[in-house]
């Protein structure tokens, strides 16, 4: 197979720059890198053109039309009949590409997914967010922590997706965020499989802080009705698990008041875990802590944008677009 790396880009020379790095150290070199600059006003070219003495890259520029789009772009303009996405955010270990070439030889699919780590470089508050999103004991292992999941979802910063698969499912929609679940399950719907390389991981950057990382989980949240509207057959229980722990929370300072604390104490124990569990892996207590707040701040903005999105497209019928136009690009 040739492969192309699939890099969209946003008012982002800096990243682009350590991406790059990292693919120039791979230990094969053997495919093409596509980046996308998606109408920034900082460009990349530049950094682009720095690496191609070093890679076989190529560089694009085209009005603003998000994430997704933009992928769309460079798949159709790409050479390889199989296809890597990244984000920009991200950093590959020297190992990545022949992890992702051996995986596929030993079973091929159309599409596969990639979990993503922390490096040691990384914020205090990088790792805590990288534990809340990737935690088996807070998200279930659902972004690449488990192998168990009956099918595996890819996110977009760390996908693979044949040629093949794109031209079927014409890629990538129109919604950000839940463009990557939408496009897994178009992709089931048409007979292709997923599968999680476990092995293919990457190391995710995450550039947010506590407001942003609100603002992105808050998104996400509102985005899963949307989903499942559409696709109502791949709809689960645990997509409520959020929303029914903000509820839970009230109804544990409510029992609190009326001098019933054996649900407080549970949910005590299950912070002390979370917190016990992130200081041993990431060999940090302040970044235990901060997981803590990362948790509790991924719950609240997931399970408000869930139940927001829940009732004015489950209850009050609205038309997804008309809801939530944030979410859409034209």
């Amino acid at each position: 197979m040739n492969f192309s790396f699939i890099i969209p880009v946003f008012n982002r020379p800096n990243e682009t720059n350590e991406l790059l790095e990292s693919l120039t150290l791979q230990s094969d070199l053997d495919f093409e890198v596509v980046v996308i600059e998606d109408g920034s006003t900082v460009c990349s070219e530049d950094v682009v053109r720095s690496f191609q003495s070093q890679l076989n890259c190529k560089y694009l520029f085209k009005e603003n039309t998000g994430p997704g789009d933009s992928r769309n772009y460079g798949m159709k303009k790409a050479s390889g009949d199989y296809f890597i996405i990244l984000d920009s955010d991200c950093i590959l270990p020297k190992e990545y590409f022949k992890n992702v070439k051996k995986a596929l030889k030993d079973d091929h699919v159309d599409c596969f997914g990639g979990p993503d780590k922390a490096l040691d470089s990384f914020s205090t508050v990088q790792k805590a967010i990288n534990y809340a999103m990737t935690s088996f004991l807070t998200t279930g292992g659902l972004r690449g922590g488990s192998e168990k999941l009956e099918k595996f979802q890819p996110r977009s910063f760390n996908m693979g997706l044949s040629k093949k698969a794109f031209e079927i499912s014409k890629g990538f929609g129109k919604i950000h965020p839940g463009e990557d679940p939408d496009l897994s399950i178009r992709l089931w719907k048409a007979g292709f499989r997923t599968k999680l390389f476990k092995q293919a991981f990457v190391y995710h950057k995450r550039r947010v802080d506590w407001n942003k990382f609100y603002n992105q989980v808050y998104k996400f949240g509102k985005a899963r009705p949307i989903l499942d509207f559409w696709h109502p057959e791949y709809s689960k229980i645990t997509f409520w698990f959020p929303t029914l722990f903000l509820i839970g929370i009230i109804g544990v300072i409510t029992l609190s008041f009326l001098h019933i604390f054996i649900p407080a104490l549970v949910l005590l124990a299950y912070f002390v875990i979370l917190f016990m569990h992130s200081s041993i892996k990431n060999k940090n207590v302040l970044v235990g802590i901060l997981s803590l707040v990362a948790t509790l701040i991924q719950f609240y903005g997931y399970g408000k944008g869930f139940l927001i999105s829940w009732l004015q497209i489950k209850l009050m019928k609205q038309e997804p677009k008309k809801a939530f136009p944030e979410l859409f690009f034209e």
